[in-house]
């Protein structure tokens, strides 16, 4: 079982004429809907709210084959995100978190142990920045790490970071992950503009075993600490690009469990390494002809995996 910790909210998108759709999302919440309908056993691990949109939330994640029975609830309001989709389908957004639901994840409301089963733990993006939830993350990522695999997904949020603490906790929790799955923007956002490459060496002296870089429309990029493999993406015409970070990121870990090898001393061969992001590549360009955050099912993705 894979458990995903972090936010559920919903994403209010514009409809280009002044109007707003409220869409469920969140990339914890994105990811374990995603792990789910790609078969794989997930729980998710977070606060949810009892009003309407948190039902919503709630009842979606079971719909899809995910467990919610790590997850708390209460009775502040659904976390909200408005999202402004450009020309080309990338999505900026704007959060309403204050006194909202998934801040409000505390230790006292994590198990005092995983179950048995839990292989796996997926954590990052308003996880790591929004208190109380963050400190609570890095708490259970402290105390489980080397015992089961930890992926982690900055999926940075510069418009919402407004202290040092943020950068401090992903220092912190970067070299205690097996997997670091970033995009170029969050690499550039952590490491100053470095460089993805160099970034990824960075990481991989600390003690990461697998760092994944997505590079949009130009695919994907890989590195172990003896390979550096790039793939190309599938070409599709985008509607937008909402979860398709999410997806890439469940899609690996996917793959991962299908071939046994959800393991903190992961390591992988160079077919391994370039089936896996060719694998998590398909996932996300399905989700980008789509709108919102809308993950494909297992039925609708090559064999790549077995």
């Amino acid at each position: 079982m894979i458990v995903v910790c972090g936010e559920a909210l919903i994403d209010l998108i514009d409809n280009g004429d002044g109007t707003q759709r409220p869409t469920p999302g969140g990339g914890p919440f994105n990811t374990a809907r995603a792990l789910a309908r790609l078969g794989v056993p997930t729980a998710f691990l977070g606060r949810l709210s009892t009003d309407a949109l948190g039902r919503e939330l709630a009842d979606l994640l079971v719909a899809d084959g995910a467990s919610i029975s790590l997850a708390s609830c209460g009775p502040e309001p659904t976390t909200i995100a408005v999202a402004a989709v450009d020309g080309d389908g990338l999505a900026e957004y704007q959060f309403v978190v204050e006194g909202t639901s998934a801040p409000n994840l505390t230790s006292s409301m994590l198990p005092e142990s995983l179950p048995e089963e839990v292989d796996s733990i997926h954590l990052g993006s308003l996880g790591l920045a929004l208190e109380p939830m963050a400190s609570t993350l890095v708490e259970l990522v402290g105390r489980e790490s080397g015992r089961r695999l930890v992926m982690l997904d900055p999926n940075v949020r510069p418009g919402l970071i407004s202290d040092h603490e943020y950068r401090d906790r992903l220092e912190a929790v970067i070299p205690l992950s097996t997997i670091v799955k970033a995009s170029v923007a969050d690499l550039d956002w952590l490491y100053g503009g470095l460089g993805y490459e160099v970034a990824a060496e960075r990481m991989l002296d600390g003690g990461v075993r697998l760092v994944l870089v997505t590079l949009g429309a130009e695919g994907a990029f890989g590195a172990t600490a003896d390979l550096r493999i790039r793939v190309q993406a599938p070409r599709v015409e985008v509607v937008d690009t909402i979860g398709a970070g999410d997806v890439f990121g469940a899609a690996v870990l996917a793959r991962l469990y299908e071939s046994d090898r959800l393991r903190p001393e992961l390591k992988l061969d160079a077919d391994e390494l370039r089936t896996l992001l060719g694998f998590a590549c398909e996932a996300a360009a399905i989700v980008c002809k789509r709108v919102g955050a809308e993950p494909p099912w297992r039925s609708e993705l090559g064999a790549g995996a077995g």
